[in-house]
């Protein structure tokens, strides 16, 4: 009888543990140029319905056995769909949220299970329910001769990437150093830099590489910020495909050729037998990964002269990024957020601005091997510029930059021009 009371009792615990509710802690909304992502923090998983409702366009979301932990946050109505959020109750015990949008839109709803930085989480994606996703984010910019440079940021919105122990993300240095980067190339008459990411929000991996793609890129350059276990660990580090990852990534695009159609100078595969098909993709990847490796030697180069690096040579790992079989493509680990001295150092607009300065430095080596006789990077001088801080930003000196630019005093002036000779 003992023993029949305990296991009622356990019986009771496991119902009334099932039943308790799901707490919703917070809601988050991160606005993209082609969806908007909503996220909901949770004590646990939850159950969900998804509906869509016309009259106004409406998409809403119910959770049996949920709760709201607060009222739900104020939403910006600034971006592309969603106008308003409430929420009610349809039904004795399920949580009702609606958003009310400007337009109709398709929503993708899916978990997300803990990370150092959150919890539980649901998130729910917005997009066109006509286009379902615009094709391109960054259009190709005009210009025949422009040498594009796309450069990525990694991480973004919902993912943080790595977290130093002062609670810098690493999303946020990638962004910063990234936009750096693209200032230094757009002031280069002979490039043209364009970001997969101009702000706070996720862009998936192989959608990365799409943008570059779309933008007809001549580079593709992915910035990172590493974390490792071991604080003492420190220093940059510029990574190329492994050949392993470019074997296994060949074969994903012979897998579809409609798919590997233009990826290779033009040329679609899509008429080719199997045999000629292999032969073209793998003449592409094997130009694209030497290329890689020159740039990233060129990179590493410049890395030298900011600062420590990890190894003394290029790396090769089976990133996702890199993997454009018609884009030579590079990924730079500018510092270790998990090493207190490194992080500080990112935490620094000067420090980012010098690891900027070395990714375009070998960015501007590798083009001008490449096209001989090619003018030299150009620098526009700008109000509180002085020759000193514009020497030390490219990382040679004053007495060079005179005489490169037949300067006989150190005194520049707003608008002049001076020729930056690479190192």
């Amino acid at each position: 009888m003992c023993r029949i009371a305990v296991l009622l009792v356990l019986a009771i615990q496991v119902g009334s543990a099932q039943a308790a509710p799901v707490t919703v802690k917070n809601l988050r909304m991160w606005q993209a140029p082609d969806h908007t992502r909503l996220v909901f923090d949770l004590s646990a998983p939850v159950e969900y319905d998804v509906g869509v409702l016309t009259g106004p366009h409406r998409v809403y979301l119910d959770f049996p056995r949920a709760r709201l932990a607060r009222g739900l946050p104020s939403i910006h109505a600034d971006g592309r769909f969603v106008k308003k959020v409430h929420s009610g109750s349809p039904r004795p015990g399920v949580l009702r949220v609606v958003f009310t949008l400007k337009m109709a839109a398709e929503p993708k709803v899916f978990h997300l299970k803990p990370n150092e930085v959150y919890g539980h989480r649901l998130v729910m994606d917005l997009r066109d329910r006509v286009g379902r996703e615009n094709k391109t984010i960054v259009a190709a910019p005009g210009g025949s001769d422009n040498f594009i440079v796309a450069i990525d940021a990694g991480h973004g919105g919902e993912d943080p990437g790595a977290m130093g122990s002062r609670r810098t993300r690493e999303k946020d240095i990638t962004l910063a150093i990234a936009r750096e980067l693209q200032r230094l190339v757009g002031r280069d008459p002979a490039m043209q830099g364009i970001l997969t990411r101009n702000n706070d929000y996720y862009v998936s991996l192989r959608r990365r590489t799409k943008i570059a793609r779309s933008a007809k890129s001549n580079l593709f350059v992915s910035i990172h910020a590493d974390a490792f276990p071991q604080r003492s660990v420190r220093g940059s580090s510029v990574y190329t495909l492994s050949t392993r990852g470019a074997s296994s990534e060949t074969a994903r695009w012979l897998s579809n050729k409609e798919n590997a159609a233009d990826l290779i100078g033009g040329v679609s595969l899509r008429d080719k037998d199997d045999t000629v098909a292999r032969v073209l993709m793998d003449l592409s990847m094997t130009k694209s990964t030497s290329d890689s490796r020159e740039l990233a030697r060129d990179i590493l180069r410049g890395l030298r002269r900011v600062g420590r690096v990890h190894r003394n040579r290029v790396e090769y790992a089976n990133f996702a990024v890199l993997k454009s079989p018609d884009i030579p493509s590079v990924l730079v680990e500018s510092a270790f957020l998990s090493n207190p001295r490194e992080e500080s150092l990112l935490r620094t607009g000067s420090h980012r601005r010098k690891v900027a300065a070395a990714i375009y430095e070998g960015i501007r080596r590798y083009y001008e091997r490449r096209h001989p006789g090619a003018r030299p990077a150009v620098y526009v001088v700008k109000r509180g510029d002085t020759l000193s801080e514009i020497a030390q930003q490219y990382r040679i000196s004053v007495n060079t930059l005179k005489k490169v630019n037949n300067m006989s005093s150190d005194v520049v002036r707003i608008g002049q021009k001076l020729r930056i000779p690479s190192g």
